[in-house]
């Protein structure tokens, strides 16, 4: 019975002796890794540039909205509701496809006039005199010589509201690569340069990363505003393009020595 005790004292304390090994490589082991990570941390060397890539945009963006008033919602639904399926037969017509049109807003709220104090209400009060119902349309213009001609028939069919004329570039992934391989190469040459300037030698990239694509947009606010539409035919309006701007900003840190 105590030959038994005795080896279950000296299994346990065997047991205790393997665990604590463990637990100080283990805390050297951690130690190590550290120093290393902070080692490798000091001898780093960062630079950034930016590639710029300009192209005509070719891909047009536009809203045109009807906006309805009567005493009604079922009045104000009826021929809102008309004149936007004149305005999306009428870019139809104009080569805009089906899968280029979206519906962005529709909005229907009600209008209060504000009567002044009388004898019966000496504070006044707000009366309700019918109902707006607002219809916006997305368009996606690909044949830029168009445009004008696009913004012409909305109008002319009942949009009443042309806003947010923003030119990009359908494709834009590529423009971005275009933008990232010149940036690359950009910071890659202010690297070496550093090095042989600090007299350091570089061994690697260790990490990287790159800002968002800012592309430059021409926009137009209110290219059309409201009361225009289902009126006098009016001239196509000229509108210039010109370029977008895609900038990617890179970032690499080196290993060095």
């Amino acid at each position: 019975m105590c030959n038994l005790d005795f080896k279950n004292k000296c299994a346990f304390t065997a047991f205790l002796i393997v665990l604590m090994a463990l637990f100080v490589s283990l805390i050297v082991w951690i130690s190590i890794n550290i120093q290393e990570k902070v080692k490798t941390t000091e001898n780093t060397i960062t630079v950034s540039d930016t590639g710029t890539v300009y192209v005509k945009p070719d891909l047009a963006l536009a809203t045109a909205s009807v906006i309805t008033e009567k005493k009604t919602v079922a009045e104000a639904m009826n021929e809102n509701t008309k004149k936007m399926n004149a305005v999306i037969e009428a870019v139809k017509a104009e080569g805009v496809e089906s899968k280029d049109l979206k519906t962005t807003t529709f909005n229907i709220s009600p209008r209060y006039e504000w009567y002044e104090a009388s004898e019966i209400y000496p504070s006044g009060r707000r009366v309700l005199v019918g109902y707006e119902v607002t219809q916006s349309l997305e368009i996606k213009i690909r044949s830029l010589e168009k445009i004008g001609d696009i913004i012409a028939k909305a109008t002319d069919a009942g949009a009443n509201d042309v806003s947010n004329l923003q030119f990009t570039v359908d494709k834009q992934d590529e423009i971005k690569k275009q933008a990232r391989d010149q940036a690359i190469e950009k910071a890659k040459a202010k690297a070496k340069d550093l090095a042989s300037q600090l007299g350091i030698k570089l061994v690697r990239i260790s990490s990287f990363s790159e800002s968002g694509v800012i592309p430059y947009y021409y926009g137009l606010e209110k290219a059309m505003s409201s009361g225009l539409g289902g009126g006098e035919e009016a001239p196509s309006p000229q509108i210039e393009t010109g370029e977008n701007k895609i900038e990617v900003t890179v970032y690499l840190t080196y290993e060095i020595k």
